[in-house]
């Protein structure tokens, strides 16, 4: 017996999920919609657990729907803050070099910037960086005036209260326990009632796979955890840094190296490393689950990047138990930086969708299939680009199933 039936159902509340009944609730008024979140409250993961930076776009490949989706979405998000009373900055950042070898990554970050349309972007040297960050080291720096902060979890909130005014409904503490398929319902079931929908978007990041894996598909793909743990800056040492400072990115990773991130509150995190978690929700370093840990490792494409990686994984764990390692790394860009400066912070994981071969999915990635869609890999920027993925991700649901006003 279902509880109600439902156009579409979204599984997921955090900054996608919401983002994307959002979006539905204010195109097609007429549709009944129901967002299902397994926590007591939604944004309660990767939404609330990240560095809160509104990103300017610049990393990102010319022509890729994170690029698109991140310019896009960080104008949409500081147009929404700025609407819904909901606090942020545009402060700019600095990405630096500090090696000489770093400079042809940092000239195509400053291509990839102007090829995406950011305005103001430029290459400055050691006098100039230290006239924005007088703490800041380094030989060569990139300026995006654009970065901007905010706080997530009150975009979140703003989202969901949005969503109920304009008619779409939120259940907490409903986690999705199966899915039936029938000729024109989907029947979800969770650890109380079930709910019937005739259309179903998963927006369950670190679990997604797993529920394409319910729904019958084949994802090709494995989300592997990667947590990230910041210290924090004592609030006698915060005058270190005015905004963000960044390092130059391995080309190799989707992760931007330890940094300095001035959050909208005053307080500045520094970090984060990227170390293999043991579990998907898994913030300290203790959390462990059997059933996450089996299904990575008995995922081949973990060994194949472990066995290309190995060397950067050690580093980035050594960093994890060692703070002298991690303030070495900050030094790097502040050298002013001690331990008796920093404290621990706050953690975040991050859900990275990885194929077989070993390769970590670089893009945005959703699978429609029949009557479903399935979000498969939206790690950072998804909350800078949240309105401008949702408004993607409805716009491939209303044309596959035929959505009117």
């Amino acid at each position: 017996m279902t509880n109600s039936r439902h156009d579409v159902t979204i599984i997921g509340g955090g900054i996608v999920g919401l983002a994307v009944a959002l979006e539905i609730t204010k195109r097609f008024p007429s549709l009944r919609v129901l967002l299902l979140e397994k926590e007591d409250r939604v944004g309660q993961h990767q939404s609330s657990h990240n560095s809160g930076v509104i990103h300017s776009g610049i990393y990102y490949k010319p022509g890729s729907l994170k690029a698109t989706l991140c310019v896009e979405g960080a104008r949409a998000m500081i147009e929404f803050c700025r609407t819904h009373g909901v606090p942020y900055q545009v402060c700019g950042k600095v990405i630096v070099a500090t090696h000489k070898y770093e400079f042809p990554r940092l000239e195509e970050l400053r291509r990839r910037g102007e090829a995406n349309g950011l305005d103001g972007v430029q290459s400055i040297g050691p006098e100039r960086l230290r006239e924005i960050e007088p703490h800041a080291s380094g030989l060569r720096a990139l300026v995006v005036p654009s970065t901007g902060i905010t706080d997530y979890a009150a975009v979140c909130a703003k989202y969901a209260e949005l969503i109920q005014a304009q008619g779409g409904i939120i259940r907490t503490s409903a986690g999705m326990k199966g899915l039936r398929q029938f000729a024109t319902e989907i029947v979800v079931e969770t650890g109380g009632p079930a709910f019937s929908t005739t259309n179903l978007i998963n927006c369950a990041g670190l679990f997604s796979d797993r529920i394409s894996r319910m729904a019958g598909e084949d994802p090709e793909v494995m989300i592997v955890p990667f947590r990230g743990e910041y210290y924090e800056l004592i609030p006698e040492r915060a005058s270190l840094v005015r905004a963000l400072i960044y390092p130059v990115p391995d080309p190799r990773f989707p992760f931007l190296g330890v940094h300095f991130t001035r959050r909208v509150t005053g307080s500045v995190d520094a970090g984060p490393n990227a170390v293999f978690a043991f579990r998907r929700e898994g913030y300290r370093r203790t959390d462990f689950s059997l059933s996450d840990m089996a299904s990575s490792v008995m995922f081949p494409g973990l060994w194949r990047m472990a066995a290309k990686h190995w060397r950067s994984g050690l580093d980035e764990f050594h960093r994890s138990f060692s703070k002298s390692a991690f303030v070495q790394a900050l030094q790097k860009l502040v050298p002013g930086v001690g331990e008796n400066d920093l404290v621990p912070g706050s953690s975040g994981v991050r859900a990275q969708a990885m194929k077989r071969d070993g390769t970590l999915v670089d893009d945005f990635q959703f699978v429609p299939s029949r009557r479903m869609l399935h979000v498969l890999n939206v790690p950072s920027p998804a909350a800078t680009a949240s309105i401008a993925i949702g408004r993607s991700i409805v716009d491939k649901a209303s044309k596959n199933w035929s959505w009117t006003v």
